[in-house]
């Protein structure tokens, strides 16, 4: 079987799938080594929250050791005290690893955040000891008091204006958005058939869970202009006046692209919301946003038609420990949506609900979220594991406390950095958009073309190769693994090189492989021209 064959077979896989192919051809070439930065996963790790983490869990056991049952086994930490022994442990062991910083933590949440340190204390012992299933489940409530600070501080610009949005503690983004599309379609808000408006390109799923047969969805493209730094026209965003379109689901910033939306976009989208589209929903994954200074998301801009999704971990390379969250405003139209149902429909709600809630027929959709999550049987063991909030915590006060942001200066530095590295070695000028959070970038390997080789060159390259033959012949032949941007609706041919997850010196070389390839192609068609 010819390249042109096996390309054809592969190209209909997602992206994320295709790259284990690429992986195992660059891994044939042992005289080289392979340069993978095809995920996201970040290659640093956020020490001081990580040394809080660990140092709080010993302080834990001591406490549940105080009156063992057996020798080997603690007991449930008492409340009263706590603070003061807590305050002893730090100054017996402030030599140790993570003292430093839960004694500023402790300092923070008492005199800044105005909570009482033996309550912040005792939910914290416990949970990190993890000895009780979480409760509440949808999320223990000084973490939600404290995420939601977080939350205030990086996606609403500091605006706490906005209101309360309830959060959801999930296993990752990735939960977060399989939690969302059930609980949508289980409460009649999403119908198969429907119209939705996605925000392209795309992280590959988005596209691809729509399609599923739990939803058949019908997508309409929303799509961001490569010639205008990846932001939407206004032609686009015009495209959610259809009283059709029932939501907009996009990332912010974009992936692969990794633009987020500029100001006068989201006035733009919220004033649609504000005056012409008040039913529209917005769901918004905005994992990215610390990498953008002054980053707004669109639960700040329309907050009662906006679900938000956020994770930890791309900013703190956490991507093992499953950090998600779901935010919804309080006063929200999803709730009011449900409210509106035919009376059959509620009734059918009533009954899926009832055997959790005594009142299902005001339950709030978050709450349907967390049900829906364990199958509404299993609800009494939904919830994030409780360790995994008191992680959530600590990296949420890290930055919280951080009033310079020295933490996300160093994390936007790395990505900025190997950006600039990486188009120096292609030999192009590096996009300067202060909307860019530079996670991600895409080349447009057919546009690169065009500007080096000229037009005629660029047309003989799409019209004469399959789309994911550069990805393809990176891989075999340079040992290189990039995304194919195709996969995520950016153009055909295109790739997404991730910024987080090979050193720095990895990306002189990435580049320098891309503008290798391409003068090869070149090469060859110059040829076949004389």
């Amino acid at each position: 079987m010819g390249r042109s064959e096996q390309e054809k077979g592969y190209e209909a896989l997602s992206p994320f799938e295709l790259k284990n192919k690429l992986i195992s051809m660059a891994q044939t070439h042992r005289e080289k080594i392979m340069l993978n930065a095809g995920r996201g996963n970040p290659n640093w790790v956020a020490i001081a929250p990580r040394e809080g983490f660990f140092q709080f869990g010993l302080f834990a056991l001591s406490e549940s050791q105080r009156s063992p049952h057996r020798s080997g086994l603690g007991t449930v930490a008492q409340k009263e005290g706590l603070s003061g022994r807590f305050r002893d442990y730090l100054a017996k062991n402030s030599a140790l690893p993570g003292a430093a910083f839960l004694t500023e933590v402790f300092a923070y949440v008492c005199d800044v955040l105005k909570i009482s340190g033996d309550d912040f204390l005792n939910e914290m012992v416990d949970a990190v000891l993890g000895d009780h299933y979480p409760t509440p489940d949808r999320m223990l409530e000084i973490c939600e008091h404290i995420v939601h600070k977080y939350l205030e501080q990086e996606m609403f610009g500091g605006d706490a204006s906005i209101g309360k949005f309830d959060l959801f503690a999930t296993e990752g983004g990735t939960a977060a958005m399989d939690y969302i599309f059930t609980t949508l379609a289980e409460n009649k808000i999403i119908h198969k058939g429907d119209k939705i408006a996605m925000g392209t390109p795309i992280f590959t799923p988005y596209i691809e869970i729509p399609r599923l047969n739990d939803y058949e969805l019908v997508e309409l493209e929303i799509k961001q202009d490569e010639n205008s730094d990846w932001q939407y026209p206004d032609t686009e965003i015009e495209k959610l006046l259809d009283p059709a379109v029932k939501a907009f689901f996009l990332v912010n910033p974009s992936n692969p692209t990794s633009v987020s939306v500029q100001k006068r976009s989201l006035d733009k989208i919220a004033e649609l919301v504000r005056e012409r589209r008040k039913d529209l929903i917005i769901l918004t994954d905005d994992v990215y946003g610390t990498f953008v200074n002054g980053f707004r998301s669109l639960a700040a801009a329309a907050p009662h038609n906006t679900i938000l999704v956020y994770s930890f971990s791309k900013y703190f390379g956490a991507t093992g420990w499953r950090l998600g969250v779901i935010g919804i405003h309080e006063d929200n139209i999803l709730d009011r949506r449900i409210a509106s149902l035919t009376r059959a429909e509620k009734e059918e709600l009533h009954a899926r609900y009832c055997t959790v809630e005594l009142d299902p027929d005001h339950m709030k959709i978050i709450d349907r979220m967390v049900a829906d999550s364990r199958s509404v049987a299993l609800h009494h063991t939904a919830g994030l594991s409780t360790p995994q909030q008191v992680m959530m915590v600590m990296f949420a006060l890290h930055c919280l406390m951080d009033r310079k942001g020295a933490y996300k200066s160093m994390a936007q530095d790395i990505v900025r950095k190997r950006f600039e590295s990486l188009y120096t070695a292609v030999g192009v000028k590096a996009p300067d958009n202060e909307y860019d959070a530079r996670y991600y970038t895409t080349i447009d390997i057919p546009g690169l073309a065009k500007a080096r080789y000229g037009a005629d060159f660029a047309n003989y390259l799409v019209k004469n190769f399959e789309p994911i033959d550069f990805v393809w012949r990176l891989a075999d032949e340079k040992s290189i693994v990039l995304m194919d941007g195709g996969g995520f609706d950016a153009p055909n041919m295109s790739v997404r090189v991730s910024l987080a997850n090979l050193d720095d010196s990895a990306y002189i070389n990435i580049g320098k492989g891309i503008s290798e390839l391409l003068e090869d192609y070149y090469n060859t068609w110059k040829s076949s021209n004389k």
